[in-house]
């Protein structure tokens, strides 16, 4: 893992520590890999404290060689780490403030079917190494995790946070505390779900001991991390052969299908499954907004605009047929 070297380095490294104080869980190498352009610019250019202005971050920006995507997000890390200077008293202003995003190019996230999620799901499950007492419980937790993600649209970061009494298994619920946007709520789950947690819980305490178990989600090795999630993830939809692309086409961006995908597909899915059962999507939007945690309803109406998987690849394949077109074409 790399060191900050700037004259910010110790000032990002207590900015992360404190971010994970607080309950947020990031892959530590993505997480940290936002700031390491900016370190390294601070560096090259022997900047200072009195450099830090919204000409010097523009000018940054400027010469990063990245979709407009990456670009926003690191700036939207850049203008969370001068907020919290701002309130350490370090800087007065925080110079990322009223510099816009980037406009970027229109998204079309991966959706999975409800066939596929419980193809995926299946493929995780076999891997679970049950003889191998090293692995096995944290092989059944990312399982019972990313059935969380897919079978009750959480964010990846939410079940990593849940503790023992965020449970309620008499009454079916979960309790998602300081979520995205600040945002508590209580939120039914399946009872299959409730299935799944009970049992990771019985075998966990059966190897480990309770009290030292501050989340739900712990193993031999201590809290399970989105670093162990991650590469049994992949290798499942490798072993699927679902396609791990991102395409792009025009000022389109179809997206591959990440863990955060299982939430897009969640809600859309949900959308699809009331819409066959003659309800109007459009109704749903504002139970579903507050179950899935939106700020606002109006953030979920973008699900309607992918209403379902056939859609979205459809989407895809006309695309593609056309840029190859596009390339016969050329080559004539």
């Amino acid at each position: 893992m790399s060191k900050f070297k700037s004259f910010l380095a110790n000032d990002i490294e207590g900015f992360i520590s404190f971010r994970r104080s607080l309950g947020f869980i990031y892959d530590p190498n993505d997480f940290r890999s936002l700031f390491s352009s900016f370190d390294k610019y601070l560096k090259e250019k022997g900047k200072n404290w009195d450099d830090l202005t919204p000409a010097f971050i523009l000018e940054f920006r400027s010469q990063l060689s990245l979709e407009p995507y990456s670009i926003n997000r690191r700036m939207s890390a850049l203008r969370v780490l001068f907020d919290y200077l701002v309130r350490l008293d370090r800087i007065t202003q925080n110079p990322v403030k009223n510099i816009p995003n980037l406009k970027v190019d229109a998204f079309v996230p991966f959706i999975f079917s409800d066939e596929q999620v419980d193809q995926l799901l299946k493929a995780i499950q076999i891997k679970i190494r049950p003889r191998n007492k090293a692995h096995f419980l944290t092989d059944l937790g990312v399982y019972t995790i990313i059935s969380l993600i897919a079978r009750c649209g959480l964010r990846i970061s939410e079940p990593l946070k849940l503790k023992d009494d965020h449970f309620r298994s008499n009454e079916a619920t979960i309790y998602i505390e300081n979520s995205k946007f600040g945002k508590d709520r209580l939120i039914p789950i399946p009872s299959s779900v409730v299935c799944m947690i009970n049992n990771f819980v019985s075998i966990r305490n059966s190897i480990i001991d309770k009290n030292e178990c501050e989340y739900i989600f712990t193993s031999a090795q201590g809290r399970i991390t989105t670093r162990s999630i991650y590469p049994r993830y992949d290798n499942a939809l490798k072993d699927l052969n679902f396609n791990l692309s991102r395409q792009k086409f025009t000022n389109i961006t179809f997206g591959k299908p990440t863990p955060h995908s299982l939430r897009h597909s969640f809600a859309v899915n949900t959308l699809k499954n009331a819409s066959k059962k003659g309800k109007k999507p459009e109704n749903i939007l504002p139970v579903l907004a507050a179950y899935m945690g939106h700020a606002d309803y109006r953030y979920t109406m973008m699900y309607l605009k992918v209403i379902d998987s056939e859609l979205r690849n459809s989407w895809v394949d006309f695309y593609s047929y056309k840029k190859n077109c596009d390339k016969s074409k050329g080559n004539q």
